[in-house]
């Protein structure tokens, strides 16, 4: 029998037994008062600590929108929304769709049934968070994550779904739009009909493995690739032309060196177990959740951390893209991730020395030799350059320090050429070097926090096209003065500073990386606390 049978079953008898009672008439006039006046007590009470709930019952005078037969639509796709809410990785006991059938199949009074109308309430707003802008509130959680998420109203929420003419695509337009979400579902669920199947067998147990190499070790590796499907079925023991093509394509898709040999970075990678990418895919969507709602902007720039990368993405295409230095696993220096505007670009910056390089690194050293770092001017409170004889360093510490210090434009500047500015609290932009070994290097985790672009001028170039026919030689001709110049972008761009372990391509096919700074595992941490699960099989 559906809820809305058994409603309807219940208002008939409940009338029924009224109206054969002695003096029926009078009584049940006042019965019916009264058990309207249940249900909207039960109302008032439940939902008067959640403002939002409060407010939107007592706007529609404590009507219902889930308890009654003629809500059974928008009931049924919240309770079907609810019993598909693992799909989205989301902790599904948290909304309880089991226990609000139970109750609706044992409503006994109009007070329960207005109990019950403010719990359909409550796990619709849970979900509709939830599936909207994530579980977590991440910078709680990790101090680097300190991005603004556009949590929505409740109100809103509510007003929405009583007011939808089909609640279900209501409910499925919650979640976020961008393609690669829908896209880390279907790997999230590829990858759990993976476990199902037993993994992808067991771990190779090497060191590393090279062209040449025979034996079970080689049989482990390739069976393991199969399995992830980067080899087809062959029978070979050997470490052929075949398993080095499948090895390379591997590294490519990690961003690991792809030398076709599988050493003991690799084979970290290629041991990892489907939970773990799972782990990592959840994490993702979370992460997408909290940008939902964040206009990305036609054309923004994307800056992947765990990548190392920064790109261009205009329409939905890429149109730039290059390697980059991101900060150094360290409390105080790592990328924290936020989104912002990209303003201006200073050609042929100074760099003003932020406070903490100065009297954490530059300061010892000038006690020990105040002419150390002497590329770098001392300066005062009024901006005066001020010489180092003058100054008696062993006098001061990190907190009476007076004076800031200033690197001017040069080619050994530490900005290199050019910076590119969006300002923030954070005092994080994108900039060139003159240390351009760094960006040969797999793990290019350096700075002190900035981001260091390997192809700093084809930025530029990129940035300045839609406001200058010329952008190279507009840059140039700057460049060659000499002399610091700020230029305004004149269409500020969207800029994201991302990390994302998994991500798919435009395919579909996805791509992991290492989470460098350790957020993800935290992250994990707290959404599996959070009652968010995993399936149970091992490898």
């Amino acid at each position: 029998m559906s809820v809305a049978v058994r409603l309807r079953c219940g208002v008939a008898i409940f009338a029924a037994f009224l109206a054969l009672a002695p003096g029926a008439g009078a009584a049940q006039s006042a019965l019916q008062g009264a058990t309207i006046s249940g249900f909207t007590q039960a109302i008032a009470e439940q939902a008067a600590a959640d403002q939002a709930l409060a407010a939107f019952y007592a706007q529609r005078d404590y009507a219902p929108i889930w308890t009654t037969g003629a809500d059974a639509a928008r009931r049924g796709a919240l309770l079907r929304a609810l019993d598909g809410a693992a799909a989205h990785g989301l902790p599904a006991s948290r909304y309880d769709a089991e226990g609000l059938r139970a109750r609706f199949a044992a409503i006994r009074s109009e007070r329960e049934r207005g109990l019950l109308e403010v719990a359909m309430s409550r796990a619709f707003l849970d979900y509709a968070h939830d599936v909207s802008n994530g579980i977590l509130e991440p910078a709680k959680i990790d101090s680097g994550i300190v991005r603004e998420i556009p949590r929505r109203d409740g109100l809103e929420l509510l007003t929405g779904i009583a007011g939808a003419e089909a609640p279900g695509p209501f409910l499925r337009a919650l979640a976020p739009h961008a393609p690669q979400y829908a896209l880390l579902m279907k790997a999230k669920l590829d990858l759990e009909a993976q476990l199902a199947q037993g993994g992808w067998g067991a771990p190779v147990p090497a060191k590393a493995l090279r062209p040449g190499d025979q034996g079970p070790a080689v049989v482990a590796l390739r069976d393991r690739l199969q399995a992830m499907g980067y080899l087809g079925r062959t029978a070979t023991a050997e470490y052929d032309g075949d398993l080095q093509k499948a090895v390379q394509q591997y590294q490519f898709d990690l961003g690991i060196t792809p030398d076709g040999v599988a050493g003991a970075g690799t084979l970290t990678e290629i041991n990892r177990s489907p939970q773990e990418r799972l782990q990592s895919i959840l994490v993702a969507m979370e992460r997408l959740r909290w940008m939902n709602g964040i206009d990305l902007g036609a054309r923004h720039i994307w800056v992947n951390i765990t990548d190392f990368s920064v790109r261009i993405i205009d329409h939905g295409k890429q149109s730039f893209e290059s390697v980059t230095v991101v900060g150094q696993n360290q409390s105080d220096r790592r990328t924290p991730e936020f989104s912002d505007e990209m303003e201006m670009m200073v050609i042929n910056p100074s760099w003003h020395v932020p406070r903490s390089i100065t009297v954490k690194e530059y300061l010892p050293m000038m006690q020990r030799n105040p002419n150390a770092a002497g590329h770098i001017k001392l300066v005062d409170s009024r901006g005066r350059t001020v010489p180092r004889s003058a100054v008696n360093f062993a006098s001061y510490n990190a907190r009476n320090f007076p004076f800031a210090m200033k690197q001017p434009p040069s080619d050994g500047n530490a900005l290199g050429l050019v910076k590119f500015l969006f300002p923030n609290k954070y005092n994080i932009y994108l900039h060139d070097t003159p240390s351009k070994s760094l960006f040969q290097k797999e793990v290019r985790a350096y700075s002190h926090g900035c981001i260091r672009v390997g192809k700093p001028f084809d930025l530029a170039y990129a940035l300045l096209a839609p406001q200058t026919d010329d952008p190279e030689g507009y840059f140039q001709r700057i460049l060659r003065t000499g002399a610091e110049t700020t230029v305004k972008l004149d269409q500020p761009v969207p800029v994201h500073l991302v990390y994302f372990t998994a991500w798919p391509t435009a395919r579909g096919k996805m791509e992991y990386r290492r989470d460098v700074y350790g957020r993800d595992g935290t992250l994990w941490a707290a959404l599996a606390k959070a009652g968010v699960e995993l399936p149970g099989a091992a490898h």
